[in-house]
């Protein structure tokens, strides 16, 4: 099963057992969405429950805070991360914050999805990673989901909550196939996973940069490096409790975040490490992000400005075996 499948069976399955729940965005019904995620959903479920909207994100995601309040189950679609900066207001300023204000009068049961990530060479306005931005703000819920099985099922836990929720899906996982076992039926949404065990340096990670940091891995293994790959999926809350017990047993870390360096959430990552686990530590932090730049269209430009395997593998290997 593709990603993009997954996606699409979670946000079926949803609209199947819950009559609340409806789609809202632009372009995801006639046009199947911009990714296809939402192809056929219109024609089975109708116009009532799949809702195209104008290009205005504050509008339709303020629309969606509303039918939340209201009692509904919306899960509202943004086209890219760096749209989503247009309803800023709606997320940060309402979402978030009336059910405090309102002292826990109303409810914001609100499920935002949005894509997310560079690779596409769809130039800076369609490449950011922002995720970081989100994980800073109470209230909200960050999910990361980078496998099939975190794509197909994290959605059922995001509807769940009823606080906002907002689930990023890298663009580049979308064609990404993978098993999904027949038993399956629920994942869990507040624990990291460790997706490879390993003795000598953990490398931390989430989303579209998880199968660079498990290539990387099957290098250093190579190289005679056993290295430990730890999924993040969801960035609020962290689970600090996996992330500590990681670095606790290789003693040496790496973090992979295709955001900025400056004020990211690897920032937060390893500043959690210092403070609870320092003297664990056989070598400094390091971290591997994406160079301090827009994002370039040009496919040897955005190349050199994204996390790569190559300079895991050397960043990495400078730790465990330092010249």
């Amino acid at each position: 099963m593709t990603y993009r499948e997954a996606c699409k069976q979670a946000l079926r399955e949803a609209l199947l057992s819950d009559p609340r729940v409806f789609l809202m965005g632009e372009d995801i019904g006639r046009y199947g969405g911009c990714y296809a995620v939402t192809k056929g959903l219109l024609e089975e479920f109708g116009e009532e429950r799949i809702r195209d909207t104008p290009l205005s994100e504050s509008a339709f995601v303020g629309a969606g805070v509303g039918a939340a309040m209201a009692g509904m189950r919306p899960i509202v679609e943004i086209m890219t991360v760096n749209f989503s900066l247009l309803a800023l207001d709606q997320i940060v300023n309402n979402a978030v914050t009336i059910p405090h204000m309102s002292g826990g009068q109303f409810a914001i049961p609100l499920v935002i999805r949005m894509a997310t990530g560079g690779g596409r060479r769809v130039a800076a306005q369609h490449s950011r990673s922002l995720e970081g931005w989100y994980a800073h703000i109470p209230g909200l819920r960050v999910l990361t989901p980078a496998t099939v099985e975190d794509a197909r099922f994290m959605l059922k836990g995001a509807l769940a909550d009823p606080n906002p929720v907002i689930i990023f899906e890298h663009v580049m996982l979308y064609n990404m196939e993978g098993d999904l076992p027949s038993d399956m039926k629920v994942v869990e949404i507040a624990h990291a996973k460790v997706h490879r065990a390993g003795r000598d340096i953990s490398l931390i990670t989430y989303g579209g940069s998880l199968f660079k940091a498990l290539e990387a891995a099957d290098a250093l293994a190579a190289e005679g490096i056993d290295a430990e790959v730890i999924d993040l999926r969801g960035l609020r809350p962290l689970d600090t409790k996996t992330i500590l017990d990681s670095v606790a047993k290789t003693r040496r870390c790496v973090i992979i975040d295709e955001g900025w360096r400056s004020g990211s959430i690897s920032a937060e990552i390893g500043m959690r490490i210092a403070e609870e686990a320092f003297f664990e530590l056989d070598a400094p932090l390091r971290r591997v992000c994406s160079r301090e730049a827009p994002i370039p269209f040009a496919a040897h430009l955005e190349d050199a400005c994204l996390p790569q395997v190559a300079t895991i593998v050397a960043v990495a290997r400078e730790l465990v075996r330092p010249s």
